[in-house]
């Protein structure tokens, strides 16, 4: 019989097959011994044998029982089996986070689009407004020349024409040779033509015939060529490290700096600045000292921070959300140098060169905004933020509120968080953290503040309304699995938190526990529909106001969402909208609405009658979002275009 070929792999000991004999179950049958149960396993060739092998070929081989290598085998299986399932919840975590960022980055897509679109249209509207006024100063100055040159040919003709008739009459006269004609002649026409000949005449041009336009075209065309930038990183925070003598040590009330310097996944360097870092210094009371954040705009970044006391603290750097690398870090502050000495040095570090005097720097998580005042006389007071992610910078701002202890608070929406302001700009905290889970925010829209103290957000993006302490911690949400696209929140003389579902086209109002009171609307242009709504107020009827956007109207409801009244219609006119957003009421039930595609207030009395608009020309709006009124009696609005809020005088 001729012998089957072998794989490369194999050898003549796998020579065991799996049969069932009677009377002994499943076993392994040896190939080469044929009846023979293969009972033992050769530890040299790591193979079942029978007892012939064993007399045969494998006699001076070592053995084990079969059924012992089988248990080990087993044994081992299993081991490995739960080593490889206790990865699967750190699997799971990284599928939720890099999800999570998925996410937040369609997100940021979806709002840069947006903003490119809004950014675009507005310069085309820019223009075509430019033009319009181009058009109409062409107009006014050509009709001031034309009407003086005009009036002066006119003039001229008609003295010509008196003249060319006087002569004509004279003329009749001296060919007829009749004395008596001549005579009377001389009487009637004689000093009419002593005048026309000695009268002064416009016989130079009062005007001239100069229209030129200067248009700086070129210059325009490279601005716009130039124009808006898209800004990324490729770091990644597993990679990248941090550096420097403040790391783990540090003196009290003296300076100390961290350097971080960013890496990509790969471990290479990150050659430019813009990524986003947040830190915190933190006692366990949850305190935080003093410090800020320099992009040095080649990848590095420097963190230079004061603590006030001693004791043990926690350095928390994160990069996008995430721990950098050994971050939470542990600090020690005393009270001198010679306390201790720090462990590790920058002296290598990219940051270890000096500081330069001089350099103006920009904004950081704890740098403190500054306040722009008005230098033209209109109704704006100041105006605080630029765009950025850090304290006192917006990116896409949308609700506003204002309590009774003198606090504004905005809801930034793109850096998923609140903060809040005085009442005269200055800055006093913010709170939230960029996530899905309940406590965090992934694009707050709304904000108020309950008579309680809470603070109010609808999170668009989460679909649900997160309620916090007024010191930001978190308590509970409502609306979850109700709402689609919470957009903007506010609370009744009942203490009920009035949302209105952008999405949805609905308004829902709950208990603050999250019991669902009522709810009123749906999607189309009728008095209890909406299309797109954004925010709502209260006035001291108890009556709910909600801008109905792309209705281009505002619309009024009782506490139990009947239908009221509404007023506005699409247009650039008084009382008219494009697009209403922000909206509050004065104490005189007056109705103040922002006016987002018009880009500008306005100021209505109860019943929807147009009253005035809050003078906003010197430093106009862009695309103002929510609205508010504060303790003082001013007028605050997102003017989310310009990354910013601006404080408005409101006489009332």
């Amino acid at each position: 019989m001729e012998a089957q070929q072998a794989s490369p792999d194999s050898s003549s000991e796998e020579c065991t097959v799996l049969e069932t004999l009677p009377g002994k179950g499943t076993a392994l049958i040896c190939s080469q011994h044929k009846g023979k149960v293969s009972a033992l396993y050769c530890l040299a060739c790591e193979n079942p044998v029978c007892v012939d092998c064993m007399n045969g070929e494998h006699a001076e081989h070592p053995t084990d029982s079969l059924e012992n290598i089988v248990d080990q085998h087993l044994a081992a299986l299993q081991d490995r089996v739960d080593s490889a399932k206790n990865r699967l919840p750190q699997i799971r975590e990284a599928v939720q986070c890099l999800r999570d960022i998925l996410q937040q980055l369609n997100s940021q897509r979806s709002s840069i689009e947006e903003d490119i679109h809004s950014s675009f249209s507005e310069l085309h509207k820019t223009l075509d407004t430019r033009k319009s006024v181009l058009l109409m100063e062409l107009e006014v100055t050509y009709g001031l020349k034309q009407k003086v040159l005009q009036a002066q040919l006119d003039t001229l003709l008609q003295e010509e024409a008196a003249i060319n008739y006087n002569c004509s009459l004279t003329g009749e006269a001296l060919d007829g040779g009749n004395k008596a004609v001549i005579l009377q002649t001389h009487k009637d026409v004689g000093e009419r033509l002593s005048d026309l000949a000695s009268q002064g005449l416009p016989l130079q041009p009062e005007e001239n015939d100069q229209l030129d336009l200067m248009m700086e075209i070129e210059g325009l065309r490279k601005s716009i060529h130039n124009l808006g930038t898209i800004v990324t990183t490729n770091a990644v925070a597993s990679q990248t490290e941090v550096s420097g003598d403040g790391l783990e040590q540090c003196v009290v009330g003296q300076p100390a700096t961290v350097i971080i310097t960013t890496r990509d996944k790969s471990g290479g360097l990150c050659k430019t600045g813009n990524a986003i870092i947040s830190a915190e210094v933190c006692t366990p009371g949850g305190s935080v000292a003093d410090g800020e954040i320099v992009d040095l705009k080649n990848g590095t970044y420097e963190f230079q921070y004061t603590v006030k006391k001693e004791g043990n603290f926690s350095l928390a750097l994160r990069l996008y959300d995430q721990h950098i690398k050994g971050s939470p870090f542990q600090l020690k502050v005393t009270s001198s140098p010679d306390d201790s000495s720090p462990t590790t040095t920058a002296a290598n570090s990219p940051g270890s060169r000096s500081r330069q005097k001089g350099v103006r720097r920009g904004g950081s998580l704890f740098s403190t905004p500054k306040k722009k005042v008005n230098p033209i006389e209109d109704d704006l007071i100041f105006r605080i933020g630029t765009k950025g992610r850090n304290k006192g910078e917006f990116t896409n701002l949308q609700g506003v509120a204002a309590c009774s202890e003198g606090k504004i608070l905005i809801a930034d929406s793109n850096n998923q968080c609140v903060q809040i302001f005085s009442n005269t700009g200055e800055f006093h905290s913010r709170f939230g953290v960029r996530g899905r889970s309940p406590g965090q925010l992934q694009r707050p829209t709304g904000v108020a503040v309950h008579p309680n103290g809470d603070i109010i957000i609808a999170d668009y993006d989460n679909k649900w309304v997160s309620i916090f302490s007024s010191e930001g911690k978190y308590k509970a949400k409502l609306g979850s699995g109700r709402l689609m696209g919470p957009k903007g929140v506010s609370v009744d003389q009942n203490g009920h938190v009035i949302v209105v579902d952008n999405k949805a086209c609905t308004v829902f109002i709950f208990q603050p526990s999250g019991k669902l009171v009522t709810k009123f609307g749906s999607r189309g242009n009728g008095d209890r529909q909406f299309a797109g709504p954004h925010f709502a107020a209260v006035n001291n009827n108890n009556e709910i106001i909600i801008t109905d956007f792309h209705n281009h109207s505002v619309k009024v409801f009782n506490a139990d969402g009947e239908f009221l009244l509404k007023f506005g219609s699409n247009g650039e006119g008084n009382g008219q909208f494009n697009a209403p957003t922000g909206v509050a009421v004065d104490v005189n039930g007056n109705i103040i609405v922002a006016d987002w595609g018009n880009s500008r207030i306005q100021v209505f009395d109860g019943s929807g009658s147009f009253l005035s608009y809050i003078n906003t020309a010197a430093d106009p709006l862009y695309g103002p979002q929510g609205l508010a009124l504060t303790s003082d009696g001013h007028v605050v609005v997102a003017d989310s275009g310009n990354h910013c809020f601006k404080v408005y005088r409101y006489l009332q």
